[in-house]
């Protein structure tokens, strides 16, 4: 069966005001596929997300989605199209318990699925989660708070999520209950795309590898492939 491009980006440049950060991204992900972005930090990994969600203030080329235009769209808009973001800084909100913080992900993204029943099918795939649904959000460990973010942006069943450094600061024995929850939605057939600084643990994961280097996209192979290149990652990975 031929593999269909779920996002596709085409010469994508993205400018922090006169900075030019990506200089021609291509890249693509295909449906039920989970996508490594890896290379060193400033390597334009972050950025190329944002430029996704419509978060940087000038970016132009090409952004695909589901058959949609992304660029001329709001951040709202392709909330709505089914493309979710986890940022690295969580954005859990002060003041609102787990379980409103997950309502958010529903109002969000425009959907229409019962918020109890989204609610109580999100605390049993988590359930670290499930037992704190009425603490307030920002009091939970930075793990936790990682988890809840991802919770939030699975809730309203997005066509794709998009991860920037989910294992960052997070205790290994959680970062092994997230590895744990990436290979479930892999094996459930969501769509992927993962930033992270913990290559090895990324690849591990991932289907297909991509590699970015000072603004530009560098390398592209199986994640297996790169896994087994020890001098490409000490090239482009290496800290």
């Amino acid at each position: 069966m031929a593999e269909t491009a779920l996002l596709e980006i085409e010469d994508l440049h993205a400018w922090y005001g006169a900075s030019h950060i990506l200089h021609g991204i291509a890249l693509h992900v295909n449906e039920g596929e989970v996508v490594a972005l890896v290379g060193r930090n400033g390597a334009g990994k972050t950025t190329t997300l944002r430029a996704m969600m419509g978060l940087m203030p000038k970016a132009t080329g090409r952004v695909s989605f589901a058959g949609r235009e992304l660029l001329p769209l709001r951040a709202h808009q392709r909330f709505h199209l089914g493309l979710a973001y986890v940022p690295e800084e969580r954005r859990i909100v002060p003041g609102l318990s787990v379980r409103e913080n997950l309502r958010l992900g529903l109002v969000a993204a425009g959907s229409e699925i019962e918020e109890r029943a989204a609610i109580d099918e999100i605390a049993e795939t988590f359930p670290r989660l499930k037992e704190r649904l009425d603490q307030e959000g920002v009091t939970l460990s930075g793990g936790e708070q990682q988890m809840l973010a991802i919770a939030r942006a699975l809730i309203a069943k997005p066509k794709m999520i998009l991860l920037d450094e989910p294992s960052e600061g997070i205790m290994p024995v959680l970062v092994e209950e997230m590895g744990v929850l990436f290979r479930r939605l892999r094996d459930e057939g969501k769509t992927l795309l993962l930033v992270e600084q913990n290559v090895e643990w990324a690849l591990r994961l991932a289907d297909r590898a991509v590699i970015m280097d000072q603004g530009e996209v560098v390398h592209q192979s199986s994640a297996a492939a790169l896994l087994a290149d020890k001098d490409i990652q000490e090239r482009y990975c290496a800290v």
